[in-house]
């Protein structure tokens, strides 16, 4: 039996939290001199850090999902500059890549919500007993 841990280290998760904390700043800014990032609120929901902390899965979510295409690539578009920005502000001995995705967990979410809202679920949900 492995003594390795379930998902990703305290280490992992503190530094994607960190990267996450100064992408959010540096968009809430403007910091980011791009005229798509300037009329989008951009939300940085999550970000993953690669087991070496060389590589940084950030995902993303535009306020009500507006243009999600074209703030990605605006994103895509500064990757060089932000990865300099966090590499600046997040001592670390590499500075992480960053790749930019849509979250798309809360489409999930809400597919879900609605599955569940569906008068037969509901239906089925409601009945006392069920299985006897």
């Amino acid at each position: 039996m492995s003594n390795q841990p379930e998902g990703p280290s305290v280490r992992l998760l503190r530094v994607g939290e960190q990267v996450r904390h100064v992408l959010s700043g540096i968009l809430q800014r403007g910091d980011v001199h791009d005229d798509v990032l300037a009329r989008h609120v951009v939300s940085v929901t999550e970000v993953r850090m690669s087991p070496d902390l060389r590589h940084a899965t950030v995902f993303v979510k535009s306020l009500l999902g507006q243009d999600e295409d074209a703030v990605l690539k605006a994103l895509r578009t500064n990757t060089a500059y932000l990865q300099r920005e966090v590499a600046h502000r997040v001592r670390l001995k590499y500075a992480a890549k960053l790749k930019f995705l849509a979250d798309e967990s809360f489409d999930e979410g809400s597919h879900i919500d609605k599955l569940l809202r569906d008068p037969k679920v509901a239906r089925d949900l409601e009945q006392p007993g069920g299985e006897d």
